[in-house]
């Protein structure tokens, strides 16, 4: 089964998409009957499915979650740091068992558990003036020292990581009493040097 977004092969019966996290059921809109993804018609009442684009992410590209004073600061450095060498730290983050936890789950309903998560990490991030360069999934990727230079960038992404366990903490603590499920992440730091570039 090849994933309409990143092109990945994922099992026949999947869900979700092993490397993006994309939906790849469809559900028909006359009978509510689950479709396997790439079907143009439903198998049993006939009506026409139009698949979801994958552009109805809620995170599609950096300029959509990154807080407007944050945006200018990048921009205003960004052209002072082209092609200079950087020390930085980039923080991973990922919700652990993730296609365990979404794998039974409707798209919509894992969207509902997936994008607090997401929406919590990208929170600490910017609190800390980091920028999250990707989203991937069920998890991001952030940096911490460019385009925006800070000599403590190691500390930051570490005040990072602690503010992302502690909101997701508390976020699972409200999940388990609506839902009855519980959510986790993992989080990874590296710090070394880079060459800063648009690309």
């Amino acid at each position: 089964m090849l994933c309409p977004r990143c092109q990945d092969e994922n099992p026949s019966g999947s869900n979700f998409c092993l490397g993006c996290g994309t939906s790849l059921g469809l559900t028909c809109p006359s009978c509510a009957t689950e479709l396997p993804a790439g079907s143009r018609f439903c198998n049993r009442c006939g009506a026409a499915v139009q698949e979801q684009a994958p552009a109805d992410r809620p995170f599609p590209s950096p300029e959509s979650y990154t807080p407007r004073h944050l945006a200018e600061k990048i921009l205003t450095s960004k052209s002072a740091l082209e092609g200079e060498r950087k020390q930085v730290t980039v923080l991973f983050a990922d919700l652990k068992g993730s296609m365990e936890l979404l794998a039974d789950r409707d798209p919509e309903e894992a969207r509902k558990i997936l994008d607090p998560v997401l929406e919590r990490m990208m929170e600490a991030v910017h609190h800390y003036e980091g920028t999250v360069n990707q989203v991937m999934g069920d998890g991001i990727m952030a940096l911490f020292g460019a385009p925006l230079a800070h000599e403590d960038h190691a500390v930051r992404a570490c005040y990072t990581a602690l503010r992302m366990q502690d909101t997701i903490r508390r976020y699972s603590d409200e999940l388990r009493r609506t839902e009855g499920a519980r959510v986790q992440i993992r989080v990874g730091l590296n710090s070394g040097e880079v060459v800063v570039s648009d690309r």
